[in-house]
């Protein structure tokens, strides 16, 4: 009968035949649209003139500290902040010459840091000695383990079931996964070298196994850790420990030469690293008190609610190996291996948010995956032990593109030996912070405002300045330098392109305002900011100096 709705039970009977002949289909694709979902998310990340530096995290707080050659780098550096450890690594990584003077007093700890130089090692490599290139190859490792993580992952997970998609999701979108991504971490590297070791294991090759997971311990420490798959799976097999023992001494051995040659290169590293271990759960009980604490405050937000999913899903895992033993499953052997780990992780690890344990056992966030038996049951706790992908898109949040990009020689851009660069700026209180999108940036206007053009150089430039206005409603808009009209256009309302040849760039700064005949409004389309009109998609092209090129 027509507008009648059918019983919820003949609706499921009529979905389970669909869904059996159609889904299927979309397996495939979906792993798919999960790569180009990545790929298009790290495309937001990349700055004009900048590359992918955004990722490195460096602080502004300590740019006086950094190598000259960084220094002459356009490079995007994070106001107000001290960075994050990528900022130490990818200055190793241009030139990793560890005894270079300027390269001890840049990084906090260069004996520490320098334990874990096989990314550094890869970069410097792949860019040939180029140290521009170093940086910017230091930069996108993240993406290009995360890519080939993904294809070898399909050795466990292939694409045959839903079940196999969401744990192939579950270790790439987890947390500690994207962190390494969004911060240029050896993290996320690290652990497809042990995916690549482990998967040589079981094809029969565990001495080729045993030697990435050696190269692995160059990365990181704890990656040694993965050569508990050697351990015989009888605790009996006394050819097995044989056995064991010699793969395991090619595990180690490349950390420990590495060691011995630092401290006799280096010296001691300090007492960096020392608050990374304490005794079993003493740190890992103080982070669900910091997490209480948190809750018990007005302002807990999601950072709270994240920091407890984190927690949730690193215990289930926890509980996965603890209460379920299967020693003889190489797998096992390995996630449990992180999962002691775990138990006497220091309060450097646990502390603050995002925190740097989920990263840190990675390993056990796949070797969970894999070993999570298939089956309805076990469904609660597979959402449990991923819980964190749930919030991690957070993590990989596009910055605002920088509001202008720079083209032209090096040698005009920047002022070699302090690393002062042309730029554009904007002041805060005239206009609001930079936005994008796929293939635009752009800043909004409080009203009429200025954009201050800086010149570092004791001498002119030339330059070509192009960029575009756009309004939300009928204004009229003025380019001014003093009582000189630049550019007048009519209405912005439309998008409107500015393109100024030959602009003369004084030493110091040139200041241009921008006025409007209405004052700022709100937009019709919900935002709660009054703005005047946008500045899009800025290029300043520097030519020369201006009395080489006979500009008046």
């Amino acid at each position: 009968m027509k507008g009648e709705t059918l019983p919820f039970d003949v609706f499921v009977a009529r979905l389970k035949p669909f869904l059996k002949r159609y889904a299927p289909r979309a397996l495939k694709p979906a792993y798919a649209g999960t790569v180009v979902l990545f790929l298009w998310i790290c495309s937001q990340f990349y700055l004009p003139g900048k590359g992918f530096t955004y990722l490195i995290k460096f602080g502004e707080k300590e740019s006086a500290r950094y190598v000259p050659a960084l220094k002459a780098i356009n490079h995007y550096e994070e106001e107000d902040t001290s960075g994050y450890d990528a900022q130490y690594y990818a200055q190793i990584a241009m030139r990793p010459w560890l005894s270079n003077p300027a390269l001890r007093r840049a990084v906090d700890s260069l004996p520490y840091r320098a334990r874990r130089i096989l990314f550094c090692w890869t970069a410097y490599g792949l860019a040939l000695g180029d140290q521009a290139t170093a940086l910017h190859i230091y930069a996108v490792q993240n993406i290009a383990s995360w890519l080939l993580l993904a294809a070898v992952l399909l050795h466990w997970f292939p694409p045959k079931s839903w079940g196999n998609f969401f744990r192939w999701f579950g270790v790439l979108f987890s947390f500690g996964l994207c962190l390494s991504v969004r911060g240029s971490l050896v993290d996320g590297p690290s652990l497809l070298l042990i995916a690549v070791g482990m998967w040589l294991a079981e094809r029969g090759r565990p001495w080729w196994s045993a030697a990435v997971l050696g190269v692995s311990g160059l990365g990181k420490e704890t990656n040694v850790i993965a050569g508990a798959v050697f351990a015989p799976g009888n605790f009996r097999d006394g050819s097995g420990w044989v056995r064991a023992v010699q793969r395991g001494l090619v595990v180690v051995l490349p950390l420990a030469i590495w060691l011995v040659v630092l401290k006799l290169w280096l010296g001691s590293g300090g007492d960096v690293g020392a608050r990374n271990f304490d005794w079993p759960f003493f740190a890992y009980a103080r982070k669900w008190k910091e997490i209480a604490a948190v809750f018990q405050t007005d302002d807990a937000g999601s950072i709270g609610v994240w920091s407890l999913c984190v927690m949730l899903a690193l215990t289930a895992q926890w509980l996965f190996f603890a209460l379920r033993p299967r020693w003889q499953e190489a797998w096992w052997r390995v996630g449990a291996g992180y999962a002691s780990l775990m138990v006497i992780l220091g309060d450097a690890v646990w502390e603050g948010y995002p925190g740097a344990a989920a990263r840190v056992l990675l390993p056990m966030v796949l070797a969970f995956n894999i070993l999570v038996p298939r089956g309805r049951r076990w469904w609660l706790l597979l959402l449990l032990g991923n819980a964190t992908i749930f919030f991690s898109s957070d993590t990989l949040r596009a910055p605002g593109r920088e509001s202008f990009a720079l083209e032209g020689p090096r040698a005009l851009r920047m002022v070699e030996p302090t690393g002062e660069t042309v730029e554009a700026v904007f002041p805060d209180e005239e206009w609001f912070g930079p936005e994008r999108s796929r293939f635009d940036y752009w800043r909004w206007s409080r009203g009429e405002a200025r954009v201050i053009l800086r010149n570092p150089h004791p001498f002119a430039l030339m330059a070509d300045v192009s960029f575009d206005l756009k309004s939300n409603d009928q204004r009229q808009v003025v380019v001014k330098h003093g009582a000189q009209v630049l550019w007048s256009g009519g209405t912005v309302k439309t998008l409107q392109g500015v393109s100024l040849k030959g602009v003369r760039l004084e030493p110091g700064d040139t200041v241009w305002k921008i006025e409007t005949d209405l004052e700022a409004a709100f937009p019709s389309n919900g935002d709660l900011r009054k703005v005047a009109f946008s500045l899009r998609n800025m290029t300043m092209k520097i030519q020369g100096k201006a009395d080489a090129v006979g500009i008046p």
